[in-house]
This record gives C-alpha cells, structure tokens and sequence, in this order.
C-alpha cells in the first residue's frame, strides 16, 4: 500500500476517535500514520481529554513525541478503541499478526478493547490465514527448541526470528519469536493456536481469532 493509501485508511480509522477517550495505539507502519494524525488532531484542539496505551515502545516513543498522553492498563483495563495493523485478515475477521513483533501487548490491549479498528491494504484479505505470511509464536527463551517439534507436528516449518546482527530478536518483552510458515495455509487456526498456546513456554501467537474488528481497507481511489 503506497504511503497515500495509508495515510486515507489511517485517517478514516481515526475518525472513530472523539474527546474523553482511552485509546489502544497500535505498532506498525499504518498505525503509526494513525498515531500522527491522533497526535495532530490533539494540537489542533480538534481532541481533548485523550488518553493512549502503546502497544510498543516504538509506539510509546512516538506517541510522546507527539505530546499524546499516556496510561496503562493498570489505570485503565477497559479501552475505548484500539487501531492497527494487520499482516492477514481472512473474511471472518481473524487476523494474523505479529511481523513487526509486538503481538503480545497488541493482544492485551485488544482483549481490552470495546471497537477495534484493523487498518490494511487490499494484498492484506485473504481466504485462508498462513498463505504466504509465517503465523509469529512469541516463546520464554528457556527451551524455545522445545515446541520445534511441536509446530512440525502441526504442519508448520519453523524458524527461530533473527535480528540485525543475527542475533534472537528479543520482543519488548523480553521473549524470543518463532516464525512459523504454514506452506498450504492453516485448515483449522484455532486448533493451531489452542495447541500452541497450551506449551508450557509459549506466551502467545500472532493468530487473533474472534476478535470481530472493524477492518478498514486502503485502495486506490476510483477514477
């Protein structure tokens, strides 16, 4: 999706936004032209009363740079809306996400999150969730090797996710993330996730299933 393609679906996501709000600031690309266009909107007086919760520190750092204030879930564990990004959305809604490695806390804050507004380009829909995008597993680093078979026995090619350096990626959190590549898609999401999610190590997945957002598409405009 081009960047002006971003910038409308970021700015139509926000519109959801009014004054008194508690709001879930997502991490990514197109959330992050949301969180400027929230932070914008601040300036102009347009929004007052606002509060955010970041589901990064990259999303922390950026919204306090724009003079958004912040909370917690700890002083507010109901959120009002939550916007971000997608890496897949299958017509259902389940989504598949995780590739800019934040899916824990964009889990958390999801769960917390009366309307959640997914923003994507149109190469983002797909029929079956795990064509042509690794399902990301975020995992203790003690005994990570240990669900390797496991994912294997799923139908998935895992693989340990590398950072610059070549070094394990280490999440906000302090975890490790398994990218794991599903050749033929996934038949059956929510027994992989049952089934991972039930390890002993596994903190959480990239699949967010039944979490019934509101997925607002960038496309070209019509001519």
């Amino acid at each position: 999706m081009s960047t002006d393609l971003k910038r409308n679906a970021a700015e139509k996501a926000v519109t959801h936004v009014a004054s008194g709000m508690v709001l879930g600031l997502g991490t990514g690309s197109t959330a992050a032209l949301a969180v400027e266009a929230i932070g914008r909107r601040l300036a102009a007086g347009e929004l007052s009363d606002i509060v955010g919760i970041p589901t990064s520190t990259r999303t922390r750092d950026q919204a306090e740079s724009l003079g958004i204030p912040l909370t917690t879930l700890e002083d507010h564990p109901a959120v009002d809306v939550t916007i971000d990004g997608a890496d897949q959305v299958d017509p259902d809604g389940n989504l598949i996400k995780g590739g800019g490695g934040a899916l824990l806390w964009e889990k958390i804050v999801a769960a917390a999150t009366r309307r959640y507004v997914i923003v994507v380009d149109a190469s983002k829909l797909v029929e079956r969730l795990g064509l042509g995008f690794p399902v990301p597993v975020e995992v203790m680093p003690f005994g990570w090797k240990t669900h390797l078979s496991s994912m294997e026995e799923l139908g998935g090619e895992p693989a340990l996710r590398l950072d610059d350096a070549g070094a394990p990626y280490l999440t906000d959190g302090g975890h490790y993330i398994i990218d794991v590549t599903f050749p033929k898609g996934i038949d059956f999401p929510s027994r992989v996730d049952g089934v991972l999610r039930s390890r002993p190590g596994v903190v959480e997945t990239g699949l967010f299933l039944g979490m019934a957002p509101e997925v607002i598409v960038g496309r070209p405009a019509a001519t």
